[in-house]
């Protein structure tokens, strides 16, 4: 396997950006002349909904830079700006801090549930500074409403004027095995007069982790407008410690994909976009030096910038950088993201693909992931779906005015980037939004129609089909998650404008065809009897049996999707030599729960069993938000994939499995696996009841084998990660089947072994890690393991080398299969006693020679010769 180099995120600046200005007399008389560790810089950036890379905002549209102050432009609970690059060590030493406070609202004065100042050793679920910054909770420290001095609970007697500049200040000492704080606040800068209070007996452990900004406006006093501002935050001592690489933004991160020679890349940035006359390049490293080779505006709403590079020769890793140059009013600062263009593997080398999805925020930020997927040194990755969830990072989701709503969306994308950007910092990758992406728990399309929101937000709007966001925000998700695929197979948008992005990537030998089964699905409660009562994609009349509505008029992946799929089946290229199927859910609905359910709204509260414990009493479940319904589209759609011998790839089930499609009967499609969950907000599970004379696969557990799924779908389970108490803790992260998968494409066995893996396991030391029942080994031919009725005679091909071969049925002229050949010989299965014309292509000329009227026949082969 090939191994690559490895390449950090970095920021670099023309000088430092922490500096202590000479003019700042106040915080010299505070601290004396020694040098400061940390002072804030926004009196030198430009207006704008960002403030700056040391910083990481809760929420991002909270917080701008407004005339040079942090400003918190809401009156709300909880609302912190944490500096990113300092935090409270371990040490024992002492430590000060400074800010002065403006006090932007009149109407928020006279409660003391009111409060801004700064939080002291904010601590996250992890010991990590990015959980820490996210979910961090500390010891405040500041002015409340009433113009006194909060240090914890305790409040000062005196107070100072709000209508004034308020200088806030603190001294940490530490007295033996705790902590004495002395707060100061006043009105001036230069007078030795103000409000003081004391508190002492603090814990050490109380004082280590984040520092931050607060600003809290509690229950009565919130408001959609300015609270206060910040300016000239300041703090040194021996108990700060510094780390200056753990900046994040103005570029956040970067994703590409190869194909066809075409590199296409999309660079994330923070909301930079007010800042006049920025340029974003991509630079590829030539020597030791860095060359532009293209730049790029910033898109005001996603703030993406967007590159597109032909004739791009991947036969060796290329180091780049996205680079951006900021004109401060006092300095230029320069910033850059590193990365990795890799080359491309060979079509005969074996090509490894991580597989990802479900991302709740309870593992943020995640580092063993990277850590032990990196160890595998994938070549691509592919994330599913579901990269966040509505609660990812508090506050819920903000859905009205399009640039609010839009900046909400961002700082959840942002998570996620942070999570996992050292997966796809140096390899190719493909992003597919799901449903929670774009602020639903399900969505079926309808072909892009408006949800009736007028009606409510959850059930009641979704179950009518179509996006509850507006268009706009929509498309504003799909072009920061998948801009940098290859070009969409008909760029046609849908209702309301909304793009589309399904398409086919060709890298390494392989060709995925990347579907959207969300976007043109038929909604449930609209296509079915009124009798069957839909609720979230459940039928809610125990008397509805949903099997008896195979022929109902519903869409699936629509007519476009499959027009698709038909002729990407029959397209190989010049060097494909195995296809894939990328979309957001599976063909089935593997997933039972206790007899009797009738919605799945109590998975998240169902006991997690003992390893090895097997549940009794559960039925298969009829989710139609699986692609297990429509029925008919699911079999539509598994009978143009097959033709390919495609293995398929899928998302959002919570439950990893691989299982074999069955359509007429078992095991007559391919193959599909369905990865787990990263985070795992739904916890499904696989416990059938087990009728007599079931067979499982050979040598494992009783709930494989041949089943039928609560649609009818006919589905044969190779294995299934069921949750289980595995003795980990956080239980909620390790309890629950999280993962992910990697799947590697032989290209000289033609063979697809599929691996899956627990997120905490380190495959290197326990390569035996994985989940019960992988890794799954298939071959290409499985993938249409369809029984024949005959076989036409064996095909000798003389003069190319693994040429392209197609079967037609001449009688309905549809295309049966398409594949590359592996070896110069071939016997053609076929489904029918009608005769076929077999066309072979060699893709180094492009000639075709075909050969009709071909029948069933114990006959002689067939030579083609192409010399």
């Amino acid at each position: 396997m090939k191994r690559r180099s490895a390449v950090k995120a970095m920021a670099l600046s023309s000088v430092s950006p922490f500096f202590f200005p000479q003019g700042f007399t106040g915080i010299k008389k505070l601290f004396g002349e020694a040098e400061t560790a940390f002072k804030s810089n926004w009196e030198n950036w430009p207006n704008m909904k960002w403030v700056g890379p040391e910083f990481w905002a809760n929420r991002l549209q909270d917080w701008e830079i407004v005339d040079g102050k942090a400003c918190c432009v809401i009156a709300a609970p909880n609302r912190t700006l944490h500096v990113l690059t300092h935090q409270l060590g371990d040490s024992n030493g002492s430590f000060q801090e400074s800010v002065t406070i403006h006090w932007d609202q009149e109407n928020q004065k006279g409660g003391a549930e009111v409060y801004a100042g700064f939080r002291l050793g904010a601590k996250g679920r992890f010991e990590d500074y990015r959980s820490a910054a996210v979910f961090g909770e500390g010891l405040d420290v500041g002015i409340n409403g009433l113009g006194q001095i909060k240090l914890g609970e305790k409040l000062s007697d005196s107070t100072v004027d709000l209508s004034k500049p308020i200088y806030l200040s603190l001294k940490a000492e530490p007295k033996q095995e705790s902590y004495a704080l002395k707060v100061k606040a006043s009105n001036s800068s230069d007078s030795g007069e103000g409000v003081e209070l004391e508190l002492s007996g603090i814990e050490t452990e109380q004082l280590r982790g984040n520092i931050a900004l607060v600003s809290h406006a509690g229950k009565g006093f919130q408001k959609d407008a300015p609270l206060v501002s910040f300016s000239d935050w300041v703090f040194r001592g021996e108990k700060i410690t510094e780390n200056g690489d753990q900046l994040f933004g103005p570029i956040c991160f970067a994703q590409y994909t190869l194909h066809d020679q075409l590199l296409k890349m999309t660079a994330q940035l923070a909301p930079v976009e007010e800042i006049k006359g920025l340029q974003i390049a991509l630079q590829i490293k030539e020597g030791s030096d860095w060359k532009t080779i293209q730049t790029s505006d910033i898109d005001p709403l996603g703030r993406i910038a967007q590159f597109r590079i032909p004739d791009w020769q991947s036969t060796e890793a290329v180091p780049y950088r996205v680079f951006l140059e900021i004109h401060l009013k006092n300095k230029k600062q320069e910033f850059a993201y590193y990365g990795e263009i890799a080359a491309e593997p060979k079509s005969l080398e074996d090509l490894k693909v991580a597989v990802f999805s479900c991302n709740a925020d309870h593992g943020f930020p995640d580092e063993e992931v990277s850590i032990h997927v990196n160890k595998h040194q994938p070549d691509m990755a592919l994330f599913l779906g579901d990269q966040f969830y509505e609660g990812t990072g508090g506050f819920g989701i903000q859905t009205d005015r399009i640039e609010k709503s839009s900046l909400d969306y961002l700082r959840k994308w942002y998570m996620f980037g942070w999570s996992y950007r050292d997966i796809f910092r140096s390899i190719p990758a493909a992003f597919i939004p799901d449903d929670h992406d774009v602020y639903h728990g399900n969505v079926w399309g309808a072909g892009g129609e408006h949800a009736p929101t007028d009606k409510g937000w959850g059930y009641i709007a979704q179950d009518e089909g179509g996006y509850k966001m507006a268009a706009q925000w929509v498309n504003m998700v799909q072009a920061t998650q998948t801009s940098h695929l290859p070009d969409p197979y008909d760029p046609r948008p849908v209702k309301q404008g909304i793009n589309v992005y399904y398409t086919d990537w060709n890298y390494g030998g392989v060709s995925f065809a990347i579907l959207e089964d969300r976007k043109f699905k038929s909604a449930p409660k609209k296509v079915l009897p009124k009798e069957a009562q839909v609720q979230n994609g459940f039928i809610q009349n125990r008397d509805f049996d949903i099997k008896k509505h195979y022929d109902i008029d519903a869409e699936l992946l629509g007519e476009r999707q499959m027009e698709f799929l038909e002729k990407w089946a029959a397209d190989w290229g010049t060097d494909i030599q195995m296809k894939a199927v990328c979309s957001q859910t599976n063909f089935c609905t593997v997933a039972t729960l206790p007899v009797g359910s009738i919605i799945d709204e109590i998975v998240p509260s169902l006991a997690i069993p003992e390893k090895g414990e097997y549940v009794d009493g559960d039925a298969p479940t009829s989710d139609m938000d699986s692609n297990g319904w429509p029925q008919k589209g699911r079999d539509e759609a598994l009978r143009a994939i097959r033709k390919s011998f495609a293995l398929h790839i899928a998302g959002d089930q919570h439950l990893a499995s691989t299982v074999h499609y069955g359509v007429d009967e078992f095991r007559d499609s391919g193959f599909a696996f369905a990865g787990p969950a990263l985070n795992n907000l739904w916890p499904r599970r696989w416990w059938p009841q087990v009728p007599a004379g079931h067979q499982p696969i050979p040598g494992k557990a009783k709930n494989t084998g041949d089943f039928i799924d609560g649609f009818g779908n006919k589905m044969t389970i190779h294995a299934v990660a069921n949750p289980y108490k595995t003795g980990f803790e956080p239980s909620r992260i390790y309890d629950r089947g999280t993962g992910y998968g990697i799947i590697t494409f032989e290209m000289a066995s033609r063979k697809m072994k599929i691996e899956c893996w627990p997120r905490n396991v380190d495959p290197i030391s326990k390569p035996d890690g994985q989940y019960d029942g992988w890794p799954i080994e298939i071959s290409q031919e499985e993938n249409y393991a369809r029984k024949a009725v005959g076989y036409l005679p064996e095909i000798v091909v003389k003069g190319a080398t693994q040429p392209v071969i197609e079967v037609w049925n001449e009688k309905t002229g549809e295309l049966e299969y398409a594949f590359r050949m592996k070896e110069d010989r071939f016997t053609p299965k076929v489904f029918s006693k009608d005769t076929y014309r077999v066309d072979l292509i060699d893709s180094v000329s492009g000639r075709k020679l075909s050969k009709k009227q071909l029948e069933i026949s114990q006959g002689s082969a067939i030579e083609v010769d192409f010399s």
